[in-house]
C-alpha cells in the first residue's frame, strides 16, 4: 500500500476523519443501547449523542459544506482521497442511519424500560382532567406571557430561526377578519422554560410528564385567534457556528468575539430536523426557505425526518430529576491524591517542594488544584500568579481566587482564551470581571488558540524567589474535572518553572528566542519533536534495540505523524494507541501497520487525558500534554507537552495507568484494518476488566488504606504520649537511630 521509495503513503492507508468521528458517536450510542448500563445512564448517552451531533454539524459539516458549495472555496481533498461533496454524501448517509438507530433505541428499548419504571410521556389529548388543569395553569402563568406568534407574509418576513431553537410551523386559514385567507406562521418554543413539564401522576408510583411543544401546539388556536389550524409541525434548524477570525482585524478582540457571537445565531443553515408526520407542503416551505438540500438532485440530503421528539438533549432534564439514583451509576467521590495524604501537614507549597505530585482525575480530587490557586491568592509570600483559562465553570473558584489576589495587590496575569468553542460567552464574562478586579487580562493571539493548561505561582521564600507550577491535560474547571479523565502535575522543578515563565512571556508579550529546557511547545516545536521521538524508536528497532510507543489522546489525524507511525511499525516497533474519538490511522495492515493496535474507550467518564510514551522500561520517556495529534493542535494552537521526571510518578504511569487501559476487555473497543470498531467481550474463563471501574476501586482502596494507617499512627502516638506522661522525661536514645546520622531518608 505504501509507495516504494517514498515517504508519502497512498490515500487508502488513511481513514476519513469525518466518518471516523461518526464512528465515535456510534460508540456513544452503543453505550445507550447497552443494557448493562443503568437505565438513566443509557438515556444520558442518548442526550450526549444528540449534543455531539449538533456540534459536528455546526463546525465540521459547515466547513465541508463551504468547500463543496462555496464559490471561492478551495476544492481540497481529504488525506483518504475523498472530495468535499463525497464526504458530505458519506456523512449524510451515515448520519441518517445513526439517527434512525438512536430513535429505535428510544422507542424500542429505553422508552419501554422507562415506562416499566413508572415514567410516562403523555400527549396533551391523553391528559386527565386534573393533569389538564395543571398544564393549563402552567401555560397561562409561565408560557403565554413569553410566546410570540409570528405570521409570515410580505408584511411579516420569515423570522431568522435561531440556531438549534425548537419551532412550531403552522398552516392557518380563515374566512373573515384581518390578514390573508391562508397563512404560514411560526412559534418558537421558549428555551427559558423546561422542555419536560411534569404533571400529577396518572397512578400512584407514576412519574408523568408532557413535552412543552405539545402544550404550545394544543394552544395554537388561542395564539392565532380567528384562524383555523390546518396543520402544524415541529422543526429545528442547525446553523454554521464556527467563529472564524483569521482574516479579521480588530483593536479589541473582546468586542470582536462579542460581535461574532451575535452573528452565530444567523449563520447559514446546514441541517433541518422536522417531524416525519409533517405535512409535505408545510415542510417544503421551511426547507426551501432555508435553501437546504433534500437529496433529490445530488443524492445529498440535509433534511432529517424524525419519528419522535426532536432534540433529545432535553433528556438531560429527566436525567437530573431527583429521586432516581437507583437508575444511575453508583456515586463515586474523588479521593485526595495519595501523595498529598502521605506527606500530610504543611501548606500546598511545602508539599510540592518535597517532590512532584501526579493527580489522576476524576479518581483523585481536583480540590488541590483549586487550593493551589486560592492558597496563592491568600499567601502573603506569594508575589505573582500567572494562569491560562481555556474553559472554566460558571462559578469558577479559580477565577474568583485570581480576582482576590489582584485586589490584595499581587501581580496577577490571566490568559483568557476567548475563542474556546461554545464557551466564548462564558469566557467574555469572566474576562470583564477579571479586568474590573485588577487582573492583567490578555487574550493570546488572533490566529492561535491558547489551549495549554498552565498555572505559575512566584513565592518569596526568604533568600530567593521560588516558582511553583501546575501543568495539566484538562481544563481549570472543577465541574468537568468530576466527569473527564485527566492528569495533572505539580512541580517546583527549576527548568520546568523557567520554561513556564518563558511561555507566559510569549503569550503576553510575544517574547521569543527562549531555549526550551523541558517543555515542548506548539506551534514552535511540538510537531517536529513528536515525529523525532517516533523516529528515535524506529531507529532503535532497526538496530535491534528495545523500542515502544504508547499514545493516548482524543484524536489522531495528522497524516505526517501517522506516516511516521507507519514507518515505525514497518521497522517492528510495538505501538499501542488509545484514541477516544477520531483515528485516521488504519491499524493491522500487513506490511504497513502490523504492529499497531488502536483502542477507543467510551465509558462513564469522558476520556480526555493525553499520555505519550516513547521507549521501553527505564529508558522510556513519559510525557503528558494538552495536545492531540491533530494539525490544529500542532499548528493553530499554543500547546504544551511536558515530561514526567520523578521516578515514582513515571513508574505509576508505566506500571499502573497504562496497563490498566490496555487490559480493558469490556469498554476498550478495538479498531480493525477496515475502520470498524469491535466491542470486546471476555473469553470463557477470562476475568472481565473495565479500566474506569478499576481506577475507581484502586483509588478508593488506597484512600482507605492511608486512612487506616493514619488512624493507627494517631492511636499509637496517643498511647506513647500517655506512657511518657506516666514515666516522666526519658533519656535520649543513643546511637545512629538517635542522632539520625546514616539513616536513609524516608521516601514520601
Amino acid at each position: 500500500m505504501a509507495r516504494s521509495g517514498s515517504t508519502t503513503f497512498a490515500p487508502d492507508c488513511f481513514l476519513n476523519r469525518e466518518l471516523s468521528w461518526l464512528d465515535f458517536n456510534l460508540r456513544v450510542l452503543e453505550e445507550a443501547e447497552n443494557p448493562e448500563n443503568p437505565l438513566l445512564e443509557r438515556m444520558k448517552f442518548l442526550a450526549i449523542f444528540s449534543s455531539n451531533l449538533d456540534e459536528f454539524f455546526m463546525v465540521r459539516v459547515s466547513g465541508i459544506r463551504e468547500q463543496a458549495f462555496g464559490e471561492s472555496a478551495p476544492q481540497d481533498y481529504a488525506a483518504d482521497g475523498m472530495s468535499a461533496i463525497e464526504q458530505l454524501r458519506g456523512i449524510a448517509n451515515r448520519t441518517q442511519e445513526l439517527v434512525a438507530r438512536q430513535y429505535r433505541c428510544l422507542k424500542e428499548s429505553i422508552g419501554p424500560a422507562m415506562a416499566a419504571e413508572g415514567f410516562e410521556l403523555l400527549r396533551y389529548e391523553a391528559l386527565t382532567s386534573e393533569q389538564r388543569s395543571h398544564v393549563d395553569r402552567f401555560f397561562r402563568e409561565r408560557a403565554l406571557p413569553i410566546l410570540t406568534p409570528m405570521a409570515c407574509d410580505p408584511a411579516h418576513p420569515s423570522p431568522r430561526y435561531h440556531n438549534r431553537g425548537l419551532y412550531l410551523g403552522v398552516m392557518l386559514e380563515h374566512t373573515e377578519g384581518l390578514g390573508p385567507k391562508q397563512l404560514f406562521a411560526v412559534v418558537q418554543v421558549p428555551q427559558v422554560l423546561p422542555r419536560i413539564v411534569t404533571v400529577p401522576g396518572s397512578a400512584e408510583g407514576k412519574t408523568s410528564f408532557v413535552l412543552l411543544e405539545d402544550i404550545v401546539a394544543a394552544r395554537l388556536p388561542e395564539l392565532f385567534g380567528g384562524f383555523q389550524v390546518k396543520s402544524w409541525t415541529a422543526f429545528r434548524i442547525t446553523r454554521d457556528s464556527d467563529i472564524e477570525l483569521l482574516e479579521q482585524e480588530s483593536d479589541d478582540m473582546l468586542k470582536l468575539i462579542e460581535e461574532r457571537l451575535k452573528a452565530r445565531q444567523r449563520g447559514q443553515a446546514v441541517r433541518i430536523e422536522i417531524a416525519s408526520r409533517a405535512d409535505e407542503t408545510l415542510a417544503r416551505m421551511i426547507i426551501d426557505d432555508e435553501a437546504l438540500h433534500d437529496g433529490v438532485s445530488d443524492g445529498y440530503s440535509e433534511v432529517y425526518r424524525i419519528d419522535g421528539p426532536l432534540d433529545l438533549t432535553a433528556l438531560w432534564e429527566l436525567y437530573k430529576m431527583p429521586g432516581f439514583e437507583r437508575l444511575k451509576d453508583r456515586p463515586f467521590s474523588p479521593q485526595m491524591p495519595a501523595a498529598l495524604t502521605r506527606r500530610g501537614g504543611g501548606d500546598i507549597f511545602s508539599v510540592i517542594a518535597a517532590g512532584d505530585v501526579l493527580m489522576h482525575h476524576p479518581y483523585e480530587s481536583f480540590d488541590p488544584v483549586v487550593e493551589f490557586v486560592t492558597s496563592a491568592a491568600n499567601d502573603p509570600r506569594v508575589l505573582a500568579i500567572k494562569q491560562t483559562l481555556y474553559r472554566t465553570s460558571g462559578d469558577s473558584p479559580i477565577s474568583r481566587a485570581l480576582m482576590t489576589a489582584a485586589e490584595a495587590g499581587k501581580h496577577v496575569t490571566a490568559l483568557v482564551e476567548l475563542k474556546a468553542r461554545f464557551d466564548e460567552a462564558n469566557n467574555v464574562s469572566w474576562a470583564r470581571q477579571l479586568e474590573r478586579a485588577g487582573v492583567h487580562v490578555v487574550f493570546g493571539f488572533l490566529d492561535l488558540k491558547t489551549h495549554c493548561k498552565v498555572s505559575l505561582v512566584v513565592r518569596n521564600e526568604g533568600q530567593r524567589l521560588r516558582r511553583y507550577v501546575h501543568l495539566g491535560t484538562g481544563n481549570y474547571n472543577p465541574s468537568t474535572a468530576t466527569i473527564y479523565t485527566d492528569l495533572g502535575l505539580f512541580t517546583a522543578d527549576e527548568q520546568i518553572a523557567e520554561d513556564a515563565s518563558a511561555l507566559f512571556n510569549l503569550l503576553t508579550g510575544y517574547s521569543q528566542g527562549h531555549a526550551w529546557r523541558k517543555l515542548i511547545v506548539a506551534p514552535n516545536d511540538l510537531h517536529r519533536r513528536t515525529i523525532e521521538l517516533i523516529e528515535e524508536q524506529t531507529e532503535r528497532a532497526r538496530a535491534g534495540q528495545p523500542a515502544r510507543i504508547f499514545a493516548k489522546m482524543n484524536s489522531l489525524v495528522d497524516h505526517q505523524v501517522i506516516e511516521a507511525l507507519y514507518r515505525a511499525s514497518q521497522a517492528g516497533v510495538p505501538i499501542d494507541i488509545v484514541s477516544r474519538g477520531i483515528c485516521s490511522l488504519r491499524p493491522g495492515v500487513p506490511g504497513l501497520s502490523e504492529t499497531i493496535r488502536v483502542l477507543s474507550v467510551v465509558d462513564r467518564f469522558l476520556e480526555h487525558s493525553r499520555i505519550y510514551i516513547f521507549g521501553e522500561g527505564e529508558d522510556a520517556q513519559v510525557f503528558l500534554s494538552s495536545a492531540d495529534w491533530m494539525p490544529r493542535n500542532f499548528f493553530r494552537r499554543v500547546e504544551v507537552m511536558f515530561p514526567v521526571l520523578a521516578a515514582e510518578l513515571r513508574a505509576r504511569i508505566l506500571e499502573e495507568i497504562i496497563p490498566t487501559y490496555l487490559a480493558d476487555n469490556t469498554r476498550a473497543r478495538l479498531l480493525d484494518a477496515e475502520g470498524v470498531y469491535h466491542l470486546p467481550h471476555p473469553r470463557p474463563g477470562e476475568a472481565a476488566h473495565r479500566c474506569q471501574v478499576e481506577f475507581m476501586e484502586r483509588t478508593s482502596r488506597e484512600s482507605e488504606s492511608l486512612a487506616t494507617l493514619a488512624a493507627s499512627a494517631d492511636g499509637s502516638e496517643r498511647r506513647s504520649g500517655s506512657a511518657r506522661h506516666q514515666a516522666g522525661p526519658q533519656p535520649a536514645a543513643r546511637g545512629r537511630s538517635g542522632s539520625g546520622k546514616g539513616r536513609k531518608p524516608t521516601r514520601s
